[in-house]
């Protein structure tokens, strides 16, 4: 009976993220109280091509929300403290001037006729 009402959709949030998706979703205990389960669901493909899904899932029982919530605020103030609101990717920036058909410096310099040398 529990797996039944785990699955029950109490109220749920959804946020996407490139390959991976978030979920925030209200679950109920046997006794009728609620708490959180916070599932990231990443999209891969096997060698044919065919998409799967890996999921990890906490979860967040009332008792742990206001330290589950300072943390995250202390963590995420920290982050944009050191380092800004602005994303920092190098896979952003390569696709950025890839768009922009701007050259890109990342590569490694050959020198073929070195090659055959032993």
């Amino acid at each position: 009976m529990a797996e039944k009402n785990e699955m029950q959709e109490i109220f749920s949030r959804k946020i996407r993220a490139g390959r991976r998706t978030y979920f925030f979703d209200v679950r109920s205990t046997k006794a009728g109280d609620y708490y959180m389960t916070i599932t990231e669901s990443i999209k891969d493909f096997d060698d044919q091509g065919v998409p799967s899904y890996r999921k990890h899932k906490i979860y967040l029982y009332k008792e742990e929300f206001n330290n589950f919530k300072n943390a995250f605020s202390d963590v995420s103030d920290f982050i944009i403290s050191e380092k800004g609101e602005e994303i920092i990717s190098s896979k952003k920036e390569k696709s950025e001037k890839a768009s922009n058909n701007e050259a890109t410096t990342d590569f490694t310099e050959v020198n073929f006729e070195d090659l055959g040398k032993d």
